[in-house]
């Protein structure tokens, strides 16, 4: 499905989410990947075939105290 110079990684590669964003829906919360995937904002990632990943924010970072 990529077209560029130097590939995507495919929708099924574990960094998919390095493929270029060639539509994106801020208003409705995702973007589409030139390799198919739909990410959302909550990081959750709807793949070509259907599946689903659930979200998978790190947790929150906190300044550590002096």
């Amino acid at each position: 499905m990529c077209q560029h110079p130097n590939s995507c990684p495919s929708a099924a590669a574990v960094d998919r989410e390095a493929a270029r964003v060639v539509a994106t829906f801020p208003e409705q919360g995702w973007s589409l990947l030139c390799n198919g995937v739909i990410v959302f904002e909550d990081t959750g990632e709807l793949l070509p075939d259907g599946s689903t990943i659930a979200p998978h924010r790190g947790p929150a970072r906190h300044a550590l105290a002096a």
